[in-house]
């Protein structure tokens, strides 16, 4: 009996600790992006914070739109940091630009907006850039010319962490991206299904909170669906100890 309570516990927090690892601190929910399929990934990696994930290994998570489609964007952020976003779209690869340093607020982080621009890095057209901190959707429209291997990139540029590098260890910007195609004739996609509301997350780079929050990223938290998971864990247990 004794044994069966310690397996039981030893279980729940490692499914706990398991579902708090997976997510990071920006996620793409429409289109789907890939950073949740690497436990642990803190998606400061460029260009895509994922410089394991493989588009080949992943074709279920390729979206498909028609050229010219209107998609409204949709994220969801689980450490809440003051800034910016900002969405990218790459016509062949997963090479984009990093925001240049500006006058800030704080000073030296990105104050130019490069909307309609590609930011010095060919097949790169920014869609939309310097979205409001607390924003969690954004309508674009992307490009005509049918592509296989496209890339929209969504950015989270942090103003909490002065002075704004560009450096390989800079520590201002998240990357996250969504493999595309864009090819005549193809359907409008429907959404994903949306990822479980829950409270703000709570951990040591986690900012001041908010209701835009969802549970993960670097938190110790678990999301609603791993509670309920443990739930239903411990009454079986339960069940079993009877």
């Amino acid at each position: 009996m004794l044994l069966m309570k310690r397996v039981g516990a030893l279980s729940l927090f490692a499914v706990l600790g398991l579902s708090s690892s997976a997510f990071a601190h920006i996620h793409l929910t429409t289109p789907i992006g890939h950073t949740d399929v690497l436990i642990g990934d803190d998606q400061k990696a460029e260009h895509c914070g994922d410089v394991a994930y493989s588009r080949a290994a992943h074709p279920e998570r390729v979206t498909t739109y028609p050229p010219g489609a209107t998609v409204t964007v949709t994220w969801a952020e689980t450490v809440n940091h003051p800034g910016h976003y900002r969405i990218a779209f790459q016509q062949d690869g997963m090479v984009f630009p990093i925001p240049p340093a500006g006058n800030g607020p704080p000073a030296g982080f990105p104050s130019l907006d490069q909307t309609g621009t590609d930011g010095g890095v060919a097949g790169v057209t920014i869609l939309k850039d310097m979205i409001p901190d607390g924003t969690l959707s954004a309508t674009i429209v992307l490009p005509t010319t049918e592509c296989a291997n496209c890339t929209l990139q969504f950015i989270q540029v942090m103003a909490d962490k002065p002075p704004y590098t560009l450096d390989a260890a800079s520590d201002d910007v998240y990357f996250n991206c969504a493999d595309i195609v864009i090819q005549a004739g193809a359907p409008m996609p429907p959404d994903p299904m949306p990822m479980d509301d829950a409270g703000p997350s709570a951990g040591d780079d986690a900012g001041t909170g908010g209701t835009n929050e969802v549970t993960g990223g670097c938190s110790t938290s678990g999301s609603s669906t791993t509670a309920l998971f443990g739930l239903a864990l411990l009454a079986g247990l339960r069940r079993r100890r009877r």
